[in-house]
């Protein structure tokens, strides 16, 4: 029977309960849904949906399924217990094997079958288990690290085929137990009787070269390693005495070349140096690491330091971009002048200058101005108003919810998971701040999975006395290989990253996560906000002057003195205690902006703890004497008339407030406007203006684009259940029952959307690729361009973008056929021998 057809069998003799608990742990299984149980089984066995199941697998349970992978048959139904895996279980008892196998059952990833033949009557008593179908896609070509057999070697390298009968030959001669063979299958299965007895290998091992076992050892999780000229001839008939450990496993078929720099470590080999088992380090409990232990003050304090000096920072590079925007690159991003600029103004380093320039960016605190290529500061901005701990809340929210990397900035870029650069190199051998680089949708994802491990790790190290672990890199990573292994190349490649970006946010406070990140991971902001505002010290509104032209801040200050104080003074060193420096120079900036002298003094007396030194009153009024003889400032058309009163009544007349008309002289105005448009204005109000400047006849338009207020981020947990509506209007499709009124959240009725077909084309599938494996002809009945259908037997070599490579026997040639024109497809009992000698030895496997 169809792998697809016995899922679909199972799927509908299961409870509503099981099937809930199905779609809440596979919710693309009715994304969108499906009319009947042969397309949901059909979905269930697809590869994409499969390769989504395993990646929330852990390392037992991958264990477990990679074992089943490879002691059954799902061409000839061989099916495996618990019992049976077992045996090739190191460590494990039926009982846990079991259970793991009932839960992969929940899951849709196997399904029950009919013992395998010649089982014994006690052995038919037990359950027996078959994978589906697109298991063998997904898992690789070296499940659980282990190689491919010597059969398949043989038939899939040509070189490997062609000298494999002579190897064993001279395997013979020198006195190995292995049997002479003619052909190299047979040749195949003698390398796989001779290697499959672990005792018989270790006595072979015992005679090889040094360092043998400790080269074998490498291939331990994986079954493929790099050795230079990997095809050099090499024979045991011609070995010398110093033969080395690579060219003794050649000579001997205990590593198969696959081309100049690569070999394998066959199958059978792999399994007898495990002792006979597939998996040899199998473990129900989480690896538990060495990890330090830190008080919950230095915790506590470390994370508000990192949390008020971020906020600190953010407020002053938003002054820095509302004064001199950022430009960006041609390519995109912020170019490394830039971040050097940016850095030198914040007085950190440029990596986290970086950090920080992403951080403000991704909640929306910037944002890009398509005119000028410039980031700016969104008007009227309302994190600027707000409680710290509500600014510390919103940059968290966009951080988690954020489908970009701020870490990656400054990283190779064929190199997303090494460490920051030191030097950058040329243009474009590191990734930007802000460009699409750093862009990576699977983000959100692993930083809210990073922080639960974090969590997890805190509470089973937990302390009485209220000292929590310090968690590095190595650790979380340790957990996160056995929770989710197939994700672990995900994790590597971000957690450094995540773990720099959380301790900036103060989810993390020397090296462990504090109270905040506690709350974050637990999806609790509410809590985090309360402790926050409970333990983070106020900002303050005052600073101290003293005679020397500076003004020392005692702590953090208000984004709003902040901000006035940049405008007047220079900021020198780092910390909450900065110093300001008043000069000529930042006097006369505050000036230019329209402040003045008077205004100058009077803040300062309203935010010093400490009365206004002489000199710095006097360089303010003696600066404010000197500012303003020369004026500078920027119009685009002037308006001059001898007629000062018609001047006077111009500048006041309310239709005209468009050209924002300013008076310079009692006979001269100014406007922004061009010259031919204001005149156009003015000849509109009754008046006759003669232009002295010519323009040019083209119209030249500006695309003027408004820089939206930003919006408060809101974070939400990535949904890994369907909606209740969803699956209770899935439930009534699959049972043929009316939905309830209001259908599914997402329109009803949703599985309306899917037709039958995907149940057909997943069968089609199947056929074609176990007909390719077992060289078994097929019978199509295939569609040209006209709609003509017509039937053919042929033999299906491979399938791959949405195409299938057959041969026709009758003809003798090759041809491609695009699926969707093969209306039907059955297979024949035609099955060639070297197909029941390739079976035969899965079975032995």
């Amino acid at each position: 029977m169809s792998l697809i057809r016995a899922l679909s069998k199972e799927l509908e003799a299961r409870s509503d309960d099981s099937l809930r608990a199905l779609f809440a742990a596979r919710p693309d299984l009715i994304s969108p849904g499906v009319p009947d149980f042969a397309a949901l089984a059909a979905r269930a066995s697809a590869r994409v949906s499969v390769q989504r199941a395993l990646e929330r697998l852990n390392r037992p349970e991958m264990q477990v399924l990679e074992t089943v992978h490879l002691c059954t048959n799902t061409d000839t139904a061989h099916s495996a217990s618990a019992a049976m895996l077992k045996k090739l279980i190191t460590g494990s008892t039926v009982a846990a094997i079991e259970r793991i196998l009932l839960a992969l059952q929940e899951l849709a990833l196997v399904h029950r079958a009919e013992p395998p033949h010649g089982a014994t009557p006690a052995g038919s008593r037990q359950r027996y288990y078959l994978p589906v179908g697109s298991l063998k896609d997904v898992v690789g070509i070296y499940p659980a690290g282990l190689g491919r057999s010597y059969t398949e070697l043989v038939r899939l390298q040509p070189a490997f085929a062609q000298r494999v009968v002579q190897l064993v030959a001279e395997l013979h001669h020198s006195g190995a137990s292995i049997h002479q063979a003619t052909t190299p299958m047979d040749a195949a299965l003698a390398l796989h009787r001779w290697t499959s007895d672990p005792a018989s290998l270790q006595d072979l091992l015992a005679t090889a070269p040094e360092r043998t076992t400790a080269l074998l050892a490498r291939f331990g999780n994986w079954a493929m390693g790099a050795v230079p000229q990997a095809q050099r001839k090499v024979s045991v008939a011609n070995e010398g005495a110093d033969v080395g450990p690579v060219d003794w496993l050649l000579a001997r078929g205990l590593l198969v070349p696959l081309d100049a720099a690569h070999v394998e470590l066959p199958h059978s080999v792999g399994v007898a140096l495990r002792g006979g088992a597939v998996i040899d380090n199998f473990t129900l409990t989480p690896p538990v690491a060495r990890l330090g232990e830190t008080s919950a003050m230095l915790r506590r304090n470390a994370a508000l330091g990192a949390i008020a000096e971020t906020l600190r920072l953010a407020g002053e590079l938003l002054y820095i971009a509302r004064d001199q925007p950022l430009a960006t690159l041609r390519s995109g991003g912020v170019g490394v002048r830039e971040m050097k600029r940016l850095a030198e103004a914040l007085r950190i380093e440029q990596h986290r200058a970086g950090l920080l320039l992403e951080l403000c960016a991704l909640a929306g605190l910037l944002r890009l101005d398509v005119d000028s290529s410039t980031w700016v500061q969104p008007p009227q901005l309302e994190w600027l108003t707000l409680p710290r701990q509500e600014q510390w809340l919103w940059l968290v929210n966009a951080w988690l919810a954020s489908e970009r990397a701020p870490s990656l900035v400054g990283q190779p870029i064929n190199g997303p998971g090494s460490a920051p650069a030191a030097h950058h190199g040329a243009a474009g051998t590191v990734i930007n701040a802000l460009s699409a680089e750093a862009q990576r949708p699977d983000a959100p994802v692993v930083r809210k999975r990073i922080l639960e491990i974090l969590n997890e790790l805190t509470v089973e190290a937990a302390a009485a006395d209220g000292r929590a672990p310090v968690l590095d890199a190595a650790a979380v990573l340790q957990r996160a290989e056995w929770s989710q292994p197939r994700m672990a190349r995900r994790f590597s490649s971000l957690i450094r990253g995540v773990l720099a970006e959380a301790e900036m946010l103060g989810l993390i406070g020397s090296g462990a996560l504090s109270q905040l990140g506690t709350a974050i991971a637990a999806d609790r902001p509410d809590d985090a906000l309360s402790v926050l505002g409970e333990h983070l010290p106020a900002a303050l509104n005052h600073v101290l002057l003293q005679a020397d032209l500076t003004a020392v801040a005692p702590g953090y200050l208000t984004p709003e003195l902040s901000d006035k104080l940049l405008r007047m003074s220079d900021a020198e060193g780092r910390g909450p205690a900065t110093i300001y420096r008043f000069s000529v120079a930042s006097i006369r900036r505050a000036l230019d902006a329209g402040q003045s002298a008077t205004g100058l003094l009077e803040f300062l007396r309203e935010h010093s703890a400490t009365a206004v030194p002489q000199p710095l009153e006097y360089l303010v009024e003696d600066t404010a004497a000197r500012h303003g003889s020369l004026r500078v400032g920027q119009a685009a058309s002037f308006i001059q008339s001898d007629d000062e009163a018609a001047l006077l009544e111009l500048s006041r007349e309310s239709n005209a407030a468009g050209l924002g008309l300013a008076r310079i002289a009692p006979t001269v105005l100014i406007s922004h406007a061009p010259p031919r448009e204001t005149a156009h204005v003015l000849r509109g109000l009754g008046l006759s203006p003669s232009v002295e400047e010519s323009e040019p006849a083209v119209v030249r338009l500006r695309r003027t684009t408004a820089v939206p207020g930003s919006t408060r981020p809101v974070y939400s947990a990535p949904r890994t259940a369907p909606p209740e509506a969803d699956v209770d209007a899935q439930l009534a499709v699959l049972r043929n029952v009316a939905p309830a009124a209001g259908g599914s959240s997402n329109g009803a009725p949703a599985p309306a959307r899917v037709s039958s077909g995907e149940e057909a084309t997943q069968l089609g599938l199947e056929t074609l690729q176990k007909a390719i494996r077992l060289k078994q002809r097929v019978t199509m009945n295939v569609v040209d361009g006209l709609g003509n259908a017509s039937v053919e037997t042929v033999v299906p070599v491979s399938v791959s973008g949405g195409r299938v490579r057959v041969l026709d026997p009758a003809k003798d040639t090759e041809r491609v056929l695009s699926i969707h024109r093969i209306m039907d497809i059955q297979a024949t009992a035609d099955i060639r021998a070297n197909a029941d000698i390739e079976a035969a030895e899965e079975l032995r496997q």
